[in-house]
């Protein structure tokens, strides 16, 4: 699958797409997402809300797991450690899966900014669906 195809594809998960996430990459098990952060994107003490960082991440995992698959996968369980503020004016979310079996999955996301910055560490345990991609 072409990589207009799977931005077509994710136009329908409205709130990243609202909030500016874009997709770089993808490739079976991975996906590389960024944001351009915006000042409404801060929470009151100037720093990034956590809320943004976690659906940036989010998404990365959705775009991995569910790119190239025939059947839906959503999360199960989500794990996240925040490591640091962001410094720059992106950040970038890069999605891995570490092991992938018939009916669950389990992936780690690193969020970090174009400055170098490791923002964030999430891990996300997924459940493959029977219902079929569209």
């Amino acid at each position: 699958m072409e990589l207009a195809q799977i931005k077509k594809r994710f136009e329908e998960d409205r709130f990243a797409s609202h909030m500016g996430a874009e997709i770089l990459e993808a490739a079976p098990g991975y996906a590389r997402c960024a944001l351009t952060l915006a000042d409404w994107h801060r929470n009151a003490a100037g720093g990034v809300m956590g809320g943004v960082t976690f659906t940036l991440a989010d998404f990365a995992f959705a775009v991995a797991v569910n790119a190239f698959a025939e059947q839906v996968t959503v999360s199960l369980q989500h794990g996240i450690t925040f490591l640091a503020p962001a410094r720059g004016k992106e950040i970038v979310a890069e999605a891995r899966c570490v092991r992938s079996g018939r009916s669950t999955c389990f992936y780690t996301v690193t969020i970090s900014d174009e400055l170098g910055t490791a923002v964030a560490h999430m891990t996300v345990n997924g459940f493959v669906t029977q219902r079929k991609m569209r």
